[in-house]
């Protein structure tokens, strides 16, 4: 197939370049350049997806079985792109956000539950909502959270951070909200399998890893991971509503249960993770945070010292 990523040179975009290009498909990336391709040889469309006027001017000779949104935040992201090739792509997918739920309950998310209108993820299921409006055949992709080598998101490596240095891991509640982690392989591993799959057609598909856990479990396994006792490892619990953070992040994870159903996935995309959480968190461990030098960094632990020191 003849495939365009839009992004491609960044984390989820570097797993999907490289698991389509070993599959055979001509992959094409459509970004700013302000990164190399991830795979030799992959060809590159330079442009802003911000300008419209440039997308068109782009893409206007360019025809694709496939396109992968892995960028678009806002309804105005996706339907300029979506506009310009509606006649000219088999398939179009979206990787949206499991972020897009409304608290309930009643848990794991599935598909079908409510979505809440005042999340800050509410530009991703306004563009499903229009996707579906549409006549392009779609595909939505919601992940829960997202981990793994290259990950430019402070979740595994908040707790590498202070694991690595011995340092105590406070964290928000009683520790026994249950969240859910997916290896980043395994999320580009569903987006791939998507392709072809007249099923998937119109869907949305929870991904992410097969286990939920607990965040004094995630903080344990996370030890486990870096090579540390997890029975060593000093939890310390506080109560969040007694401080005022102000923008400043206390906890990478949201203090509720955040966890997905994903067996709709797994049934109609003959999929399932590779990864199990702790292999997940040795592979992010090794390959990334060790690999980056982020283990000898120096790390701004003001608001851990501000908790630690009230409780």
């Amino acid at each position: 197939m003849r495939i365009l990523i839009m992004g491609g040179t960044r984390f989820i975009g570097v797993y999907l370049t490289k698991i389509l290009v070993e599959r055979g498909h001509d992959v094409f990336l459509f970004n700013r350049g302000n990164n190399p391709a991830p795979v030799a040889g992959v060809k590159q469309i330079m442009g802003d997806r911000t300008k419209t006027a440039q997308l068109k001017e782009r893409l206007a000779s360019e025809k694709f079985d496939a396109i992968f949104d892995n960028n678009g935040r806002e309804l105005s992201d996706t339907q300029p792109l979506a506009e310009v090739v509606k006649d000219r792509v088999k398939h179009f997918v979206y990787v949206s956000s499991a972020g897009v739920y409304l608290k309930s309950d009643q848990m794991p998310h599935l598909e079908g539950d409510a979505v809440d209108p005042k999340s800050r993820h509410k530009g991703k299921f306004e563009t499903e909502a229009y996707l579906a409006q549409t006549k392009l055949p779609w595909t939505s992709i919601r992940p829960v959270y997202i981990y793994g080598p290259q990950n430019y998101n402070d979740l595994e490596a908040w707790f590498f951070d202070r694991i690595v240095r011995d340092r105590p891991i406070a964290i928000p509640g009683n520790g026994m909200h249950m969240t859910q982690f997916g290896h980043v392989k395994d999320l580009a591993q569903a987006m791939a399998a998507v392709l072809g799959n007249e099923k998937a057609v119109g869907e949305i598909y929870n991904i992410s890893g097969d286990r939920y856990v607990t965040f004094d479990g995630l903080a344990r396994t996370c030890a486990a991971a870096a090579g540390k006792s997890p029975e060593e490892l000093k939890i310390v619990h506080y109560d969040p509503k007694k401080f005022d953070f102000g923008k400043r992040k206390a906890f990478p994870i949201r203090v509720q249960h955040f966890f997905a159903d994903i067996h709709k996935a797994k049934e109609h995309l003959n999929w399932k993770p590779e990864y199990d959480l702790l292999s997940g968190l040795k592979d992010s461990f090794e390959n990334d945070y060790l690999a980056s030098g982020r283990s000898t960094a120096e790390i701004d632990f003001s608001v851990d010292e501000e908790i630690l020191a009230a409780v």
